[in-house]
């Protein structure tokens, strides 16, 4: 009788930067407005340089962070985090809750102005729509939510394709006029330093997909190419601005600025159903690593999570998120996501990268010394 096969090549390389990429699109680049609140503000060319700071500092620690979660075998943040930084894991817990807080806040004001904008829809309508996609999603656990994320990662990369192709063919020399002018303000190093830092707060999102992983070849790959597919819509959709730079900076929501110019019906309401869906994916996945933070609690205690309280999470969380969206794109993405960025690099990105890769590197026994340095915090 043979054994279960082993997992194949996307499970193991690129499931988790699809994931990866699914969760921060809508928090990260979804509505365009924040590639334009950290990137274009430092000017064309500066954003581009910007970009290129957050890609490499993705997959430094995506590396780092999937190597370390193999080595002891920690699939859920909580035990990730004890591991990590000890008794003050709750620090991260803490930061976490807040940022899945102002994210489904601006899951919920896009998915209410998408439908408004583009279908003439009440608000409240896009609002509760997407309550009950993540409500059930959520409930269908890791192999539904694994296979809705990546399977939707493909034709999102499709339809931003094609976005971008078609932005170039009507205003490609607006774009290559505005990329070369070589304006690069100061400050576009430590914009590509924030907006890596709180995007990689999504890393627990990611966590239930390394169970695939059997070696460290798989983690370090897999880690280096997420930051690449985690970038790419967004470098795509980015290039695709410069179209109608500076005038795009007020934009509320430049995704929708960028469709009107391109003055197709058919294709803006397909952009933003694609847009709907990550809105669902991120949302999804971010309430899932709480959900998993609660069932490995669980079985710590030799009890079974209770099917019923997945979807209770998820609605709990988004009925909060629903409340705080009231303050609108524009503030709840300057203000929130820039106050948490220190946050995040103080808790996760300096810590995994210093305290993480030097528990990878003096590891022994990998999951008995994950026991002992969580039982210890």
């Amino acid at each position: 009788m043979s054994g279960p096969s082993a997992p194949s090549f996307f499970r193991r390389y690129l499931l988790p930067g699809f994931v990866f990429q699914s969760v921060v699109i809508a928090g990260g680049y979804g509505t365009g407005r924040e590639l334009v609140e950290f990137f274009l503000t430092r000017g064309p060319l500066g954003g581009l340089l910007a970009m290129a700071v957050s890609t490499a500092i993705w997959s430094a620690v995506c590396m780092a962070s999937f190597e370390f979660a193999r080595t002891f075998r920690l699939y859920d943040y909580r035990s990730f985090f004890k591991v990590l930084l000890g008794p003050a894991w709750v620090l991260f817990e803490i930061a976490y809750v807040l940022l899945l807080l102002l994210v489904l806040a601006v899951v919920a004001a896009a998915s209410g102005q998408i439908l408004l904008e583009t279908f003439g829809l009440p608000y409240a309508v896009g609002v509760v729509a997407v309550m009950a996609a993540i409500g059930a999603l959520v409930f269908g656990g890791s192999k539904v939510i694994e296979g809705a994320l990546a399977g939707w990662s493909f034709v999102l990369y499709g339809v931003y394709a094609v976005f971008f192709v078609w932005c170039f063919s009507r205003f490609g020399g607006d774009m290559t006029a505005a990329l070369g002018s070589g304006e690069a303000t100061s400050g576009w190093a430590v914009a590509g330093v924030r907006y890596a830092a709180y995007n990689l707060a999504v890393i627990p999102a990611v966590l239930f997909t390394l169970r695939h992983h059997t070696s460290r070849r798989e983690t370090l790959a897999s880690g280096a190419l997420a930051g690449v597919i985690g970038i790419v819509p967004g470098l795509l959709f980015y290039l695709a601005s410069l179209s109608l730079y500076p005038a795009i900076l007020e934009a509320p929501v430049p995704a929708n600025a960028l469709l009107e110019a391109l003055g197709s019906r058919a294709f803006q309401i397909a952009f933003q159903v694609v847009l709907f869906g990550t809105l669902i994916e991120t949302g999804t996945g971010l309430i899932h690593a709480v959900n998993e933070r609660i069932a490995h609690l669980h079985e710590e205690r030799g009890a079974e999570m209770a099917p019923w309280l997945r979807p209770a999470v998820a609605v709990g969380f988004l009925l909060v998120g629903t409340a705080l969206s009231r303050f609108g794109l524009i503030d709840l993405i300057a203000r929130g996501y820039g106050t948490l960025t220190w946050v995040f690099l103080a808790v996760f990105v300096v810590p995994v990268l210093t305290l993480g890769v030097w528990r990878i590197r003096t590891a022994v026994g990998g999951a008995g010394v994950a026991r002992e340095a969580a039982g210890a915090a």
